[in-house]
């Protein structure tokens, strides 16, 4: 599994209709895309949820990284880049996925925090208890799914998770979720990934 996230940020005054229009009619086009697991087209709203910004940030898990890059180097990106510019892609190795109580319903709200890891701590213990913490969470009402994901070069942690509702404020910075492709859900596995 690998997980990635591009996020474009629009001006203070940006109509989001226009991101909800543009996701009401592209978002369909993934609902079948082979080697993907999911994609949570996510926004943030100035003044919604905390937020400060307008922002459109898609989250994806693959469960093919052949998928990833032939969705990067393909039309649908391609017109991403036409309308708002090559925004810079994260991605990061992933470690831990599962579906939670709330995986049959569409979420509405998605979550990702990034932790970078202390220079001096042991990355293998500070992964098991994330994980763990993953493993926990993944029992809690109302969560979609919850995933766990590495970047080795700068040792850092992102922690992604699907809510069936609201996203509670602790859980890092939140996402209104317009619309869910999800055609390999079932091939981003059950558990740990290492």
């Amino acid at each position: 599994m690998h997980a990635m996230q591009y996020a474009i940020t629009l001006p203070a005054d940006y109509d989001m209709q226009i991101i909800r229009r543009r996701v009401k009619s592209k978002g369909p086009l993934l609902d079948d895309f082979a080697g993907l697991g999911l994609k949570a087209y996510g926004i943030r709203e100035r003044g919604v949820d905390g937020s400060p910004v307008n922002q459109y940030a898609p989250f994806y898990l693959w469960a093919d990284p052949e998928a990833m890059n032939r969705f990067l180097l393909g039309d649908g990106f391609r017109g991403v880049v036409r309308d708002f510019g090559r925004p810079v892609v994260q991605h990061w190795q992933g470690l831990f996925h599962r579906s939670g109580p709330a995986a049959g319903t569409l979420p509405r709200a998605f979550t990702r925090r990034t932790e970078t890891l202390a220079e001096d701590a042991d990355a293998a213990t500070v992964i098991a208890h994330a994980v763990g913490g993953h493993e926990e969470l993944a029992t809690t009402d109302g969560v979609h799914s919850t995933a766990l994901a590495l970047d080795p070069r700068h040792w850092e942690l992102v922690h992604f998770t699907l809510w069936e509702d609201a996203a509670p404020e602790s859980a890092g910075a939140r996402h209104q979720v317009l619309h869910l492709s999800a055609p390999g859900t079932g091939l981003l596995g059950a558990g740990r990934q290492w």
